[in-house]
């Protein structure tokens, strides 16, 4: 069958449309504000072999993962018509506990799934040693339940005891229930628009099509890469700790282009550590494809055409492949965004007007958990904070926005002190910490939260101490500072800390701002 151009613009749209449409139905049927506010979410759409055919434009630290924990699933868990498998173990290509991630296969009439959807979202508490399960563990096993690939749904009906077993083992399991439901009906939608898809154009069709897209974006993924002239590029950056010990970790790549391919070998990365900063190898993966694909300004669906062209090497038991039973809360959140710079780091010397500097380098985790005094029930708050955007070649960076590897919204004021004991007591720009340059990086933001029950709170942020950089002259961006504010005196934390606090206390948390580009 010949590929239609029209037509393979209508599928394109219509793949991506249906993921779109499971977002709508996860975002406006969840509980928990981080998931109804702050979209914390990813759903996509996968052939019959796992490969993904589109995704939605959520969560890029998603793009690598979700994939392997689709075939994650498929491999040990064979599902039948009205199964769904759940999952989160990172190291069955998840990215860290609280990321849950169902999967659903489609049948169209054969004996075999003919396509899967599935979808990831950040539960904000999934047990562990705190509140919001995003502790400074150094163990998998203190971060909260793990779940290696198992069925949730079986013939279209809910496994109460398993689900019963998931809820005891959380700190807010009305809230968790009501979002492993929205969950389950976000996969219901996906399957059925892929089941009218297929039923208007044939199964024949639209397997055609989703192949033909797949290759379309490889081909353009190519010509991206065939406009870096080859070579070698080499960057390093380093984390400011990972929050038990106080000693820099390195994380650096050396970027080989050849042709219409690129080799990235993570050579010279620190070994994994102790604590939760440690980032297993789909989040590795997520943060190349996630650079490659803003390199390309073509509308193309994000799938697995678009990973062929790149080779992504590391090295078990380091910072960037960590082997298990490693401490990973971390390391989705604040090594991933490391993992960004360096690779922009070395692209920004064969492209230099295409790459902006560093921007923030960190998600701001700031979870607070404890007994709401207003109705006696638990609470698990959790959110990552925007900050400031890396200038570029002809633009200054945003301020206070979510970048690179986040692409939440922030909880409205409004929003977090109806569904917390909090009173957001500062929410502003953080003016004058974005780096200076012809083209000035975005300022960070200031969130401060007085606290209306006894809570306790855990930070897990980067760039306290070492900034942003800048690019081609430009200063760095202005490092992040996390405070305790009681009775009035302030108290300097950590970029990772977890301390009880008492009501009336005060958490102040500053984002860093973004690098400046260019001598100003």
């Amino acid at each position: 069958m010949k590929v239609n151009p029209v037509l393979m613009q209508v599928f394109k749209n219509r793949f991506v449309a249906i993921a779109e449409e499971m977002g709508v139905t996860l975002n406006r049927t969840a509980f928990s504000p981080n998931i109804k506010e702050r979209r914390d979410f990813s759903c996509a759409i996968f052939d019959r072999k796992g490969d993904m055919i589109a995704q939605a434009a959520h969560i890029p630290v998603h793009l690598g993962s979700m994939p392997l924990s689709v075939k994650a699933a498929i491999e040990s868990c064979p599902m039948a018509e009205g199964d769904m498998v759940m999952l989160n173990n990172p190291f069955d290509g998840g990215t860290h506990l609280p990321d849950i991630t169902l999967v659903v296969p489609v049948y169209t009439g054969g004996d075999e799934p003919d396509f899967y959807v599935a979808n990831r979202a950040h539960h904000a508490d999934v047990g562990g040693m705190t509140a919001g399960s995003m502790p400074l563990s150094t163990s998998i096993f203190q971060e909260g339940i793990i779940i290696s690939p198992l069925k949730i749904v079986e013939k279209g009906e809910i496994d109460r005891k398993l689900m019963g077993f998931l809820l005891t083992n959380v700190r807010t399991p009305v809230e968790r229930e009501g979002d492993f439901a929205a969950q389950i009906m976000a996969n219901l939608t996906g399957v059925a628009r892929t089941g009218e898809l297929v039923d208007k154009y044939s199964l024949e069709t639209v397997n055609l099509y989703a192949a033909s897209l797949n290759d379309y974006s490889e081909k353009v993924t190519r010509a991206a890469i065939s406009a870096i002239p080859d070579g070698s590029y080499e960057f390093e950056d380093f984390m400011d700790g990972d929050g038990v010990a106080s000693e820099r970790i390195r994380i650096a790549v050396r970027l080989e282009v050849e042709g219409d391919e690129a080799l990235l070998h993570f050579a010279g990365c620190d070994p994994q550590v102790s604590g939760s900063v440690n980032a297993v190898y789909a989040i590795t993966l997520s943060a190349v494809l996630y650079v490659f694909r803003s390199l390309i300004r073509e509308e193309i669906p994000t799938n697995a055409g678009c990973l062929r062209p790149l080779k992504v090497v590391t090295h078990k038991g380091t910072i960037v492949d960590a082997n298990f039973p490693a401490a990973v809360a971390g390391g989705n959140v604040e090594t991933s965004q490391r993992i960004v710079d360096v690779v922009l780091g070395a692209l920004a010397q064969a492209l230099p007007e295409a790459v902006p500097a560093a921007g923030q380098g960190t998600m701001n985790n700031t979870t607070i958990g404890g007994i709401d005094e207003r109705d006696g029930r638990p609470f698990a708050y959790y959110e990552t904070l925007a900050g400031g955007v890396g200038a570029g070649a002809g633009n200054h960076g945003e301020s206070a926005v979510h970048s690179h590897m986040t692409n939440t919204l922030n909880t409205p004021i409004e929003a977090l002190e109806y569904s917390y004991p909090f009173q957001v007591t500062e929410y502003s720009i953080r003016k004058g910490s974005g780096g200076r340059g012809r083209f000035n990086g975005g300022d960070g933001l200031v969130r401060e939260i007085r606290l209306l029950s006894d809570a306790e709170v855990t930070v897990l942020s980067e760039r306290r101490e070492l900034p942003p950089y800048g690019l081609f002259g430009g200063g760095p961006g202005g490092v992040g500072r996390n405070l305790v504010i009681r009775e009035g005196k302030e108290r300097t934390m950590p970029g990772k800390f977890s301390e009880r606090l008492n009501k009336g206390d005060v958490v102040r948390i500053e984002t860093p701002g973004g690098g400046g580009y260019g001598e100003g």
